[in-house]
């Protein structure tokens, strides 16, 4: 079992930065793949970004050149920089642990709460 959390969400205003952290606890974090995934309201769950225990990193095209996934193995956490935030960011944001790197929902083992990020235009 891993659990999640996830931090740092809120409200900011277009062209603003927010840093999300989560930090996981349970099984050996290195042997899996971390994620971030975000929902709107009435959307669907969609991929944002993810990195394997070597750093290797995926993005959504839509957040490409604006959003930075990354990793500490030592301490546990990942970590997602979003910069350039424009309202169509706005969504809860979801931490997820897989086993592989993954940009699917379905291949997701385990996930967090969720942090609400806001943003105004």
């Amino acid at each position: 079992q891993v659990q999640l959390v996830e931090s740092g969400g809120g409200l900011v205003q277009a062209g603003d930065s927010l840093r999300l952290s989560c930090a996981a606890s349970g099984r050996t974090f290195s042997n899996y793949a971390m994620g971030w995934f975000r929902q709107a309201p009435g959307g669907e769950r969609r991929f944002v970004a993810a990195i394997n225990w070597s750093g290797t990193t995926v993005y959504a095209d839509s957040v490409k050149g604006r959003f930075t996934i990354s990793r500490d193995n030592a301490k546990n956490t990942v970590a997602l920089q979003m910069n350039s935030l424009k309202p169509e960011d706005t969504a809860v944001y979801y931490c997820a642990a897989s086993r592989v790197l993954t940009s699917t929902t379905q291949a997701v083992n385990y996930w967090g709460q969720g942090t609400q990020v806001t943003v105004s235009s």
